[in-house]
């Protein structure tokens, strides 16, 4: 459902494909959403998002040590069809560090995505691993954010990658001028999260994974309060529909302006977007 005139961004998606969908860490996942998700043509999830009034999707590729899952270049095909509804968010390999600098360049310079996203429980790698580090620089120099997940794992890998402090905290202190966008809140070391976002000038938090009515009460109220600015609307989609996240969003009583901040403010100021 569409919040008014309100626009909305989704700072987390993802349209599924064959070999991501095949992962056999995902059967947890598809028991927690009653069975399978589909393989989809684009169009379905282009009307999914047009039927929602979400204004943009920030459409993520994804790599994990045996390769692409789905693919930098099939990321840009889609927003290539749809300009308007679609911007990409490129994902590289972390274990070829040269190789992950020249695809974060090819990603921002060629293909015109706005940021880059590793999940660490997919490669088992904490955040301060050295392999990140490349990664860490490039995308300062691009001048894009650097994306990951934070809290406990869904899919049936480690969840200890996902911990913020110490191993996201390391990062920031090393790479003050990075932007960093922590997606699925971090439970439950949502705090931590919360402490990060307010020491680190450049470090938001989005929802993506959760729908409304189960945000922790310390995010909400932080949402109210001086966190207003650091808190980015999600899906993860396919997991959760656009629409069914949306819902909810009138009862956390989060004001007008902090609301316009969650919807789409916070994610144009992170990622750099042109939002009328």
């Amino acid at each position: 459902m569409a919040l008014d005139d309100t626009p909305v961004v989704d700072a987390w998606m993802q349209h599924p494909v064959g070999e991501f969908l095949d992962q056999p860490w995902l059967e947890s996942l598809k028991r927690w959403n009653d069975g399978d998700f589909e393989d989809v043509p684009p169009e379905w999830t282009v009307q999914a998002y047009e039927g929602a009034g979400v204004d943009i999707g920030l459409l993520s590729a994804w790599w994990g040590p045996d390769g692409p899952l789905i693919g930098n270049d099939d990321v840009a095909d889609i927003v290539d069809a749809h300009p308007d509804q679609f911007v990409g968010v490129g994902s590289v390999p972390i274990d070829r560090p040269m190789a992950a600098v020249r695809e974060v360049r090819r990603c921002v310079e060629e293909l015109g995505f706005a940021g880059i996203r590793v999940v660490p429980w997919l490669w088992e790698l904490p955040p301060n691993d050295r392999r990140y580090y490349p990664v860490y620089a490039e995308c300062v120099e691009q001048d894009v954010p650097f994306c990951l997940q934070v809290g406990h794992t869904g899919p049936l890998k480690p969840s200890e990658p996902g911990r913020p402090i110490p191993y996201l905290d390391d990062v920031l202190r090393e790479f003050p001028d990075l932007t960093v966008v922590a997606g699925h809140i971090g439970h439950p070391w949502t705090e931590e999260m919360m402490a990060l976002a307010t020491k680190y000038e450049d470090v938001y938090i989005d929802t993506s994974a959760y729908k409304p009515k189960r945000y922790p009460d310390e995010l909400v109220e932080f949402m109210r309060g001086h966190g207003s600015e650091k808190v980015l609307f999600g899906t993860n989609y396919p997991m959760i529909q656009p629409g069914e996240c949306l819902e909810g969003i009138a009862d956390l009583d989060l004001g007008e302006e902090a609301r316009e901040r969650f919807c789409y403010r916070n994610a144009a100021e992170a990622f750099g977007l042109d939002i009328a």
